[in-house]
């Protein structure tokens, strides 16, 4: 199925948000790969001016944000569910890992409607809240430090998200600058360059042909490794050419 298709089937769920500026941040984790359905369970503040600031260019998810009273209300018409949670709770789903769990969740949005469920930033999902999925998932941060701002961890689920909704090859977006690269120089072009290289070492005393040693061998694979441009082999030779001049000019006078 079209990954695009796929991404637009996901819900991602925030259950009682209580800092605006998180809602913006998670809307605009969520554009940023390719995700636009968001559900607010009892927001504390939304609208607001600060989730507007946070979302920057991911306004429009805002104002299409769905805000229902419960959880139930937020998963109505989905078939399968994921929970983050911080810690495995005595009754409910297993917790996974991220990369597993979205592959889960990805397959089940072919058949139809899924959502991601986010708990409060202060007390996460309730039980029952917990109960109302069929899968959960735990981020594996640092066990020194493991807080997690909302924002980021919608961000991180969502990057999941789109890895396995386009097989770990999503498109990137075109460079906006053209590309610093020439194509690469052909084999005659380079053994120019090494003849030049080689004479202008000869002339300014450099290299003694009488004693190469392993000189010419050790500048070969030094450039070998490069794997020169056109343009860095005409940039390279237009150095020799300069530094000919002086020496030429230095013998005159």
């Amino acid at each position: 199925m079209n990954p695009e298709v796929l991404l637009s089937r996901i819900r991602v769920v925030l259950c009682r948000p209580s800092h605006p500026g998180n809602i913006g941040a998670a809307a605009r984790a969520m554009k940023t790969m390719g995700l636009s359905r968001l559900y607010l369970v009892e927001p504390k503040q939304f609208p607001d001016p600060e989730a507007d600031t946070r979302a920057t260019g991911a306004i429009d998810v805002l104002a299409a944000a769905q805000v229902v009273p419960t959880l139930k209300d937020a998963l109505a018409g989905t078939s399968f569910a994921v929970a983050l949670s911080a810690r495995q709770r005595d009754i409910g789903p297993l917790l996974g890992a991220p990369r597993e769990t979205v592959a889960r969740l990805i397959g089940e949005a072919g058949e139809g409607e899924v959502a991601l469920v986010f708990g409060n930033e202060t007390m996460g999902l309730s039980n029952e809240e917990i109960l109302h999925c069929q899968a959960a998932v735990t981020i594996p941060t640092n066990p020194q430090f493991s807080s997690l701002n909302l924002g980021s961890a919608v961000q991180v689920l969502c990057y999941e998200c789109r890895m396995a909704a386009f097989a770990e090859r999503p498109p990137i977006a075109s460079p906006l600058t053209t590309p610093f690269t020439s194509p690469p120089a052909t084999n005659d072009e380079v053994e120019g360059f090494y003849a030049h290289l080689e004479q202008v070492m000869t002339d300014t005393g450099f290299f003694n042909p009488a004693q190469p040693g392993r000189l010419l061998p050790k500048l070969r694979r030094l450039f070998g490794r490069a794997r020169l441009e056109r343009d860095e082999i005409n940039i390279l030779r237009g150095i020799l050419a300069s530094t000919q001049e002086k020496t030429s000019h230095g013998r005159k006078a």
